[in-house]
């Protein structure tokens, strides 16, 4: 039997390139896992005497200046299909594998469901942390389990849709941070190209328009897909070349009462409404409307075109202390003309690799 190869160590490693906000940050130590039997090498031998940080593509994580702690790098590569019918296709997709990548990939196998996730930065690994979702869409709708180590008990566990928890913006492994380092996820897929979802914003125009263009009488999914792609990059900053780390505030979810309350001073308020007959509010649109577009304190500003994402002028520079000041900024301009309390999205890490709270918030 071959010995699985260690990991690859590295000391005192230059963080600032591998989270897209381009934050200034070191860590004392990175380890990269390129296959599962890796992490078992290096939990029989870690000795405990650092703490652990679980970190992905660095997409939806703000970082400070020095991290004290070892930091878990899951690289592994690899798509495969594990079952298929003439109406759905399974598939096990390696934590390493870009997100967005894998997206196009499965549209133009004709396995359909993750098109309106399209150009969401990150690895495939990270999704479920977040229960990322866009357009109307949650990775929920498509998983079926998530294959990840439990560094605690230092078991491998498979673990059902139920059993990772989602929510909102929100899953077990948000809510148990550096406990659980996944390895691979499992989807299904459908194969109907009838079945899309485009009635969340201009998606359905802009899919129709694709389609046209194509020569088509109505739009197939890998029109949804270019459609979100189109509206994503005329909204959205490209972290290559602008720094950011995505919708930086979640979308507030108020009463109907509150709802209504505010739609008679602000007629134009932009909610949906949801299934508990809450109604989930645009927290781009109050930040707009609260004058905030374009602004921020220096070197962070809402970005002139969406002003959900938070962007960074000073990238390898600016630190997680400039972020909070201007995240602080912006949500206290929010509730003084709304009475809305904007959440953070993303997730705060604090010097010895443990996870914080929303402390800068109202």
């Amino acid at each position: 039997m071959t010995q699985a190869l260690c990991p690859v160590t590295s000391s005192f490693y230059d963080l600032s390139g591998a989270n897209t906000m381009a934050l200034a940050s070191t860590a004392d130590m990175v380890v990269k896992f390129s296959d599962e039997a890796q992490i078992d090498t290096f939990v029989t031998q870690y000795s405990e005497s650092m703490p652990l940080l679980v970190l992905s593509g660095g997409s939806n994580v703000l970082l400070p200046s020095v991290l004290h702690a070892t930091v878990l790098l899951p690289v592994m590569r690899g798509i495969e299909v594990i079952a298929q019918t003439a109406e759905y296709v399974d598939i096990e997709v390696m934590a390493g594998e870009n997100w967005h990548d894998l997206v196009v990939y499965t549209v133009s196998q004709g396995w359909y469901g993750l098109e309106n996730l399209a150009l969401i930065p990150g690895l495939t690994g990270a999704a479920p942390v977040q229960n990322i979702g866009a357009y109307g869409v949650q990775l929920e709708d498509c998983l079926r389990y998530v294959r990840a180590y439990h560094l605690p008990t230092k078991h491998w566990q498979q673990l059902s849709l139920t059993e990772c928890q989602f929510g909102y913006r929100d899953s077990l492994f948000k809510r148990e941070p550096n406990t659980w380092l996944i390895s691979r996820v499992g989807f299904r897929l459908h194969t109907d190209p009838s079945n899309v979802s485009v009635d969340y914003g201009d998606v359905k125009n802009v899919a129709q328009h694709y389609a046209q263009g194509q020569g088509r009488t109505t739009y197939a999914p890998v029109d949804v897909m270019q459609a979100i792609i189109d509206i994503r990059q005329q909204k959205l900053p490209d972290p290559k070349q602008l720094p950011n780390c995505g919708s930086f505030f979640q979308n507030p979810i108020i009463s109907c009462e509150q709802f209504a309350s505010l739609k008679e001073t602000y007629p134009h308020i932009v909610g949906y409404p949801m299934p508990d007959s809450t109604i989930k509010v645009a927290a781009g649109w109050l930040i707009e409307r609260a004058g905030l577009k374009g602004q921020g304190v220096a070197p962070i500003a809402t970005h002139d075109k969406q002003a959900l994402v938070l962007t960074n002028h000073a990238p390898y520079q600016a630190t997680q202390a400039d972020v909070a000041k201007a995240q602080d900024y912006i949500v206290r301009r929010v509730y003084a003309q709304f009475g809305i309390k904007l959440t953070r999205e993303p997730i705060w890490v604090n010097a010895d690799g443990t996870i914080g709270l929303d402390e800068h918030a109202v």
